[in-house]
């Protein structure tokens, strides 16, 4: 796929706009819906700020709605290509047994707690260091916690989007070419 620049993206209709931009946060199109009508863009950073305001700018209900379309980390159930992949990245799709249970046994303690999955950007994370998150945070207060795994989603999305365009100074260098 070919990467976008922040001018391609400014020029996108609607329906592209979304259509490229709509998987940046897990299952929820309406985040890309409302940050279209934000364009122009002056950056992919700005792109990318515009969209973590549309989510801190939604509802209660469609914040929690958008934690909750996250799958549980370690979970071996069918999840989006971008979650397979991060947490493939993490060594999360290859878990000893033992450690599957593990997991398991957190992800139950937290959803049970907090309501929705733990959420935690893994790209490239250790095991060890995600569990150790995922015990640390079990801990949190509620308001705490769903504003920590907010933050997490927003920087998934940073990841994905990385993935889908061209930074600012890869599209200076192409210029000069």
């Amino acid at each position: 796929m070919t990467k976008l620049t922040a001018e391609d993206l400014n020029q996108a209709d609607k329906e592209r706009f979304v259509d490229v931009l709509g998987g940046v946060y897990e299952e929820s199109p309406w985040v890309a819906e409302r940050t279209w009508s934000k364009r122009p863009f002056s950056s992919i950073d700005d792109l990318q700020q515009s969209m973590a305001d549309t989510v801190r700018n939604a509802s209660r209900e469609e914040q929690l709605a958008l934690l909750r379309a996250h799958p549980d980390l370690g979970e071996r159930t069918e999840m989006t290509d971008e979650s397979q992949e991060e947490q493939a990245s993490a060594g999360l799709d290859e878990l000893h047994p033992d450690r599957y249970e593990t997991f398991q046994r957190l992800n139950e303690t937290y959803r049970k707690k907090f309501g929705f999955p733990f959420i935690m950007a893994v790209r490239d994370e250790s095991v060890d260091a995600i569990q150790g998150a995922m015990e640390d945070r079990i801990d949190h207060s509620r308001s705490r916690e769903f504003q920590t795994a907010l933050d997490e989603v927003n920087v998934i999305a940073e990841f994905r989007l990385e993935e889908l365009t061209v930074p600012r100074e890869d599209t200076r260098e192409q210029r000069t070419r």
